[in-house]
C-alpha cells in the first residue's frame, strides 16, 4: 500500500495570500502547502480523502488516472470545494464517483453543491454515489479496510481514519480515549498541528506529539501545518526523534 500526503497545509495553504513572513517567502518546497488530502493506492483500489480547493492541481501532479472512492473527514470549505473537478473521473470511468461521508457532511455537500443533487440534472455536472459512514462501523472499498475515527474540531464532529497501520487525524482538538484505542496500535500516524501557540479548533504541537506518545507508531508526521509554525527545516530541528512535519509529496509505502 502506498500513502502520498497530497496536501498538508491549513485552510489558506502556505503561502498565504500578500503574506510577507520568511515562511510565505521561503525557496524550500517543503514551505509550500496545498489544502490538507491524502492519497491511497494498492495494486487494485485507489482513494483520495477530501477534495480540497487544490483537488485538480493534486491529482495532475500526482499523476492520478484512476479514482474509486472519496471520503470526507468532514465539510468545511478547505475539504470539499474541489468535489466538482470529478467530473473527469465520471468521463473516463464511465461511473458516478462513490462518496463515503456522515449524513452530516452529506447535508452539507447538498448545501454546497447543490446542482449536483437537483432532480433535473445539468448535463455535465459531477455524477456522485453516497455512501454513508459512522464512527461506530469499519467499512471496505475493494480492498482497503477503513476505520473511521471519531473527533471534535471545536464543536464539529469530524472523522479521521486508519486504514492497515497508518492513522490520519486531521482539523482536531480533541479525541476520546475510546477512540484514541482506534490508533493505539499504528505504525504511522499523520495528525494535525497548526501552530505552537493554542488554537480553538485544532491541535497544538505540543498536543498533537503528547497524543501521539501514546501510540506505538514509529514515525509521527504533523500536518495541516500554519505559516505561523515556522519554517520546515527549522522547525523539525525542534522535534522529538521519529516526529517530522509532514510536507507535499510524501509517501509512505507499507
Amino acid at each position: 500500500m502506498k500513502i502520498t500526503l497530497l496536501g498538508t497545509g491549513t485552510s489558506q495553504g502556505v503561502p498565504v495570500i500578500a503574506c510577507l513572513c520568511n515562511v510565505c517567502n521561503s525557496s524550500s518546497s517543503k514551505d509550500n502547502r496545498l489544502r490538507c488530502s491524502v492519497l491511497i493506492e494498492t495494486e487494485n483500489t485507489t482513494i483520495v480523502i477530501d477534495t480540497g480547493p487544490d483537488f485538480r492541481q493534486q491529482m495532475l501532479r500526482n499523476h492520478v488516472t484512476k479514482l474509486d472512492a472519496i471520503l470526507f473527514t468532514h465539510s468545511h470549505k478547505d475539504h470539499v470545494a474541489g468535489l466538482d473537478d470529478i467530473r473527469a473521473f465520471n468521463y473516463f470511468q464511465e461511473k458516478d464517483m462513490p462518496i463515503y461521508a456522515t449524513e452530516e457532511t452529506q447535508n452539507a455537500l447538498r448545501k454546497e453543491f447543490s446542482y449536483i443533487f437537483a432532480e433535473e440534472k445539468y448535463p455535465g455536472i459531477p455524477l456522485v454515489e453516497m455512501h454513508t459512514i459512522t464512527p461506530e462501523n469499519k467499512f471496505t472499498i475493494g480492498d482497503i479496510t477503513i476505520t473511521p475515527i471519531a473527533l471534535l474540531h471545536h464543536q464539529m464532529s469530524v472523522l479521521g481514519f486508519r486504514v492497515a497501520n497508518f492513522s490520519y487525524i486531521t482539523d482536531a482538538n480533541y479525541i476520546s480515549p475510546s477512540e484514541l484505542k482506534k490508533i493505539a496500535t499504528t505504525e504511522y500516524l499523520v495528525i494535525n498541528a497548526l501552530r505552537w501557540e493554542k488554537h480553538i479548533s485544532h491541535f497544538t504541537v505540543g498536543e498533537a506529539i503528547a497524543i501521539a506518545q501514546t501510540t506505538t507508531a514509529k514515525q509521527i508526521y504533523l500536518t495541516h501545518i500554519s505559516h505561523q509554525l515556522g519554517l520546515h527545516d527549522e522547525v523539525n530541528q525542534k522535534l522529538p526523534t521519529s516526529i517530522a512535519l509532514a510536507y507535499d509529496g510524501l509517501v509512505l509505502n507499507l
